[in-house]
């Protein structure tokens, strides 16, 4: 998934096994992608590749009512830096960019058409194996949206197979890869819904985004 001003993802480690085709199983049985929790909390770790740009966040998802906030979280002091809470809501069609510090606002158009975490119907099985060493056996399914003869992927998503969880997503565009993020310490549910509430500073927001520099 791609969010205006702020992006996520980090390198997926593929097997280097050939991947199978379509939705077989090693035992040649038929996958189905799983069905991933429609809401949960955590944190994530976007990598743009355009930029070069590496980003920590916490994340509230709301698959349900398609609202998403992400708050970006301070790494040590780094001069002149701002650090941004972003909530979005597709159903509104509106992004709101808030200054962590100030709590200055702006009010920004969400021209993305909603894209949930999880597995479309129409992915294309790659692959499955354990994340980790002995004693770990975290099992993963590698999914992608590349249609076989066709065309190659845009999207590979990495889920758990115990429940669904995402792992990771890359996206490429024009054989280059875009963003790469990294999903961890998840839990289900919002613990909190008024963190989709934008605060009050929000009812006089500014049109521009902000920059994250001074």
């Amino acid at each position: 998934m791609h969010f205006c001003g702020f992006t996520v993802i980090v390198a997926l480690c593929f097997s280097a096994a050939q991947p199978l085709q379509g939705s077989l199983t090693f035992a040649g049985a038929p996958v189905q992608p799983c069905q991933a929790p429609v809401q949960w909390e955590g944190r994530i770790v976007e990598y743009d590749h355009n930029t070069g740009l590496n980003t920590r966040a916490m994340m509230s998802y709301d698959g349900l009512n398609q609202q998403i906030m992400v708050l970006e979280e301070k790494r040590g002091h780094v001069p002149c830096k701002k650090y941004f809470e972003y909530i979005y809501l597709f159903k509104s069609a509106v992004l709101f960019q808030i200054e962590q510090v100030t709590k200055l606002c702006s009010k920004i158009p969400l021209t993305e058409a909603w894209d949930p975490y999880d597995i479309p119907d129409n992915s294309t099985y790659e692959d499955q194996y354990v994340i980790g060493g002995p004693g770990d056996m975290i099992q993963v399914q590698e999914w992608s949206d590349r249609k076989p003869a066709r065309k190659n992927e845009a999207w590979v998503g990495v889920y758990t197979v115990k429940d669904c969880y995402p792992v990771q997503e890359t996206y490429t565009k024009n054989s280059s890869v875009t963003t790469s993020t990294r999903f961890f310490d998840l839990r289900l549910g919002i613990s909190d819904p008024s963190v989709f509430t934008p605060p009050e500073t929000c009812r006089s927001a500014q049109t521009q985004r902000m920059t994250q520099g001074c």
